[in-house]
């Protein structure tokens, strides 16, 4: 995906926080936050498809990792580009959510 909208939500009192991204071909895919990480250096979301009709021929249940990037004053989600970055954060939200989540090992064959 490319650069995202970020219209996340403020409070988490009120139930999922759920976030509609476009991709570069204007197709829209409702996610739900299911966790933020701040660094010394960047914000990042870890995001899964909710399970709407619309959604249901995707990838559901992938998490989903996205950094936020503020570009003219605006913040955008975009796809984490540095593998060593990602592989970090992405291990990070794993170690958090492996209790909520079930997580394929992508080095099994």
């Amino acid at each position: 995906m490319s650069k995202q909208n970020n219209n996340l939500p403020e409070n988490e009192d009120y139930g999922n926080d759920i976030v509609t991204l476009v991709d570069e071909n204007g197709k829209e895919t409702e996610f739900e936050i299911v966790d933020s990480l701040v660094t010394e250096n960047n914000e990042y979301f870890a995001l899964i498809p909710t399970e709407t009709a619309d959604n249901l021929d995707s990838d559901d249940g992938e998490l989903v990792i996205l950094k936020v990037v503020e570009e003219n004053g605006e913040e955008f989600l975009e796809p984490i580009e540095d593998d060593d970055e990602y592989n970090e954060i992405s291990e990070i939200f794993i170690d958090r959510l492996e209790e909520l989540y079930e997580f394929e090992n992508e080095q099994e064959s």
